[in-house]
């Protein structure tokens, strides 16, 4: 591997970071949405996804956007949000 080829892969994850902590807001504020259509759920089902809202965002304010991306996208799974 020469050093151009790890500078490319240095200034990619640079810019992946970034994007990823962006995409947490747009996702949480599709499942608000969702919710406030109130949706055709069971009352666990409703109780799972703001548990699942919640902690999505307390890992973006963290700084865990990797694990705040999959837990927003567990809830967006079950709202059926594409």
């Amino acid at each position: 591997m020469n050093a151009r080829n790890i500078m490319l892969g240095v200034v990619m994850t640079l810019f992946a970071v970034p994007a990823l902590a962006f995409h947490c807001p747009t996702d949480m504020k599709k499942i608000d949405a969702a919710l406030a259509a109130n949706p055709s759920l069971s009352p666990a089902q409703l109780g799972e996804v703001r548990q699942l809202r919640a902690q999505g965002e307390q890992d973006h304010r963290g700084g865990n956007h990797r694990q705040s991306v999959a837990v927003l996208g567990r809830a967006m799974q079950i709202l059926n949000i594409q």
